[in-house]
């Protein structure tokens, strides 16, 4: 495949910032983030924890370190942390919870990566001599390997209300949670409000080059600051970055309408080919190609002789709009796909 493809659907982690983005970033004004006197960092910060309605906010170059600390942060090495069996904190974090804050994890089933809160209430029971204690239950929004899917809000309250009235915290992977905002109406401190951690990524759907905010009670980011530091978190000159992504905040957020529009356009002309397609509710088109007779790495591979690219997990094709993505490269996707499936015939 060239590269840069043509139309690149792999993750939206895939956005360049734009030039406006890359100004303000050389504009920033910078001081030293690990000792609290950039005033950039501070800034993105506090308005993070005001737009999440927390009392404070700490700035990590990722969003896996987000849910590294706060798990540190939350537990005790011994602990049971409960999260969905297809959350991130599970499949794609290469057992950090465990490694760096010595928890387990109780998984459980979930449909687009929500359950409900019998479920909830269930896998929070008291622990014993012969079963760890629950000391924290873990949210995605939006859920990625669920689909991109997004909780419905009453939902979502009843769960964590659940957690709290057996006194256990709840954190929220919230990477993408902006896209949960758009999809949905709502603001983002409805779905801060009823947890005790959140996060916000900046380099998925809101294009910035690094950065996410972790956002809760100001004593809990202070414990957060030292699992931060300790893991290498620690940073310089960091105003560079966060400028970035207060632009956008600034720019980037009621845009992703379009994002969620070109996945509804691609998902409906790839189930006109006659693939199957699970139901789009943001960003994210989940392929069936099964029906083709390819494993779906084979499919890809087809795929990116046409200079499109697209991933896999397992054997589902994920595509997934962004920043840089436009309407008609989605019209040059379908095209390839279609060209793909002409070539099986």
């Amino acid at each position: 495949m060239p590269w840069p493809p043509a139309v690149d659907l792999y993750s939206d982690t895939q956005t360049k910032p734009t030039a406006a983005m890359r100004r303000a970033m050389a504009d920033a004004e910078v001081g030293d983030e690990q000792q609290r006197t950039d005033p950039t960092v501070n800034r993105l910060c506090d308005r993070v924890a005001e737009m999440l309605g927390h009392e404070a906010g700490l700035f990590l170059p990722t969003g896996t370190m987000c849910n590294l600390v706060a798990v540190a942060a939350h537990t005790s090495p011994g602990d049971a942390i409960v999260a969905s069996v297809d959350s991130h904190i599970v499949r794609s974090e290469t057992g950090g919870a465990a490694a760096y804050s010595g928890v387990i994890t109780d998984l459980l089933g979930s449909d687009g990566g929500r359950f409900g809160p019998e479920a909830a209430a269930e896998a929070l029971a008291p622990g014993n001599a012969y079963r760890p204690w629950p000391r924290l239950l873990c949210l995605e929004q939006t859920h990625n390997f669920g689909g991109g899917t997004v909780w419905p809000l009453a939902q979502y309250q009843a769960v964590a209300a659940v957690a709290h009235e057996t006194s256990v915290p709840v954190h929220t992977d919230g990477a993408r949670l902006f896209n949960a905002t758009v999809a949905s109406g709502t603001e983002a401190a409805d779905w801060g409000g009823p947890v005790d951690s959140i996060w916000i990524d900046f380099t998925k759907g809101l294009g910035a080059p690094i950065g996410a905010v972790l956002v809760g009670g100001s004593d809990f980011i202070e414990a957060a600051r030292v699992h931060k530091h300790r893991c290498g978190g620690a940073m310089r000159q960091a105003g560079i970055a966060a400028a970035g992504c207060l632009h956008a905040l600034d720019h980037h957020i009621d845009r992703l309408a379009d994002d969620h529009a070109n996945a509804a356009r691609l998902a409906e002309g790839i189930s006109a080919l006659g693939l199957g397609t699970e139901d789009v509710e943001t960003n994210m088109v989940w392929i069936d190609v099964t029906s083709t007779g390819l494993r779906a790495a084979e499919f890809l591979e087809r795929l990116a002789a046409h200079d499109v690219r697209m991933s896999r997990v397992e054997e589902r094709v994920r595509a997934v709009t962004h920043l840089d993505v436009s309407a008609g490269d989605i019209e040059t996707a379908l095209r390839a796909v279609g060209a793909v499936l002409a070539e099986l015939s």
